[in-house]
């Protein structure tokens, strides 16, 4: 809420479209909602709709991300939001989730406005913070934007983690600055 006043901002994978309210009450310039399902979709409209009836800064999209990221213009948005389902729900899956991490990332920065800030997450317990902002950097690299770590995010206190189960901690995000 408190980094979308004035920025036309991008929810990729809105889901029901949490952030993009939140975006909406924040006094965003416009906001773009998402998503691969239709459903997900509808859902977003109505959470609008009940939110800020006749708003006409909402738009919501039923499309592939990735496809929906090759569309845009370059410096369109200037605040991005992924947050993607879960790329590794086991080990197995985690090169490729890595790799589909570092690829998302770097098509946002290739199309993030200068002054943006992208908001990036993983809800992937066989990814670790570490791998996931690897990915995340890799991508930067990849694409020659300069960035840097507004805030690191990790999950609240009713997701707490036992010691025993590193894996537990498998909510991570980072909010991110770039030039």
């Amino acid at each position: 809420e408190r980094y979308s006043a004035g920025r036309n901002v991008l929810n990729m994978f809105c889901y029901t479209g949490g952030f993009s309210v939140y975006a909406m009450r924040g006094e965003a310039r416009g906001v773009t909602s998402v998503d691969s399902s239709a459903k997900a979709v509808s859902l977003t409209e109505a959470n609008i709709s009940l939110n800020f009836p006749g708003d006409t800064r909402h738009k919501a999209v039923a499309e592939d991300a990735f496809k929906f990221l090759d569309n845009i213009s370059e410096g369109e948005y200037d605040l991005i939001i992924l947050d993607p389902p879960a790329f590794a729900k086991h080990r197995s899956a985690l090169r490729n989730a890595l790799r589909g991490y570092q690829r998302l990332n770097a098509r946002a920065f290739e199309r993030i406005a200068p002054g943006g800030v992208l908001f990036t997450f993983s809800c992937s317990q066989a990814v670790s913070k570490e791998q996931f902002r690897l990915a995340v950097f890799s991508a930067a690299a990849q694409t020659g934007r300069r960035v840097r770590i507004l805030h690191q995010l990790t999950q609240p206190a009713d997701h707490p983690i036992n010691i025993y189960h590193p894996e537990g901690e498998y909510l991570k995000g980072l909010i991110l600055y770039v030039e």
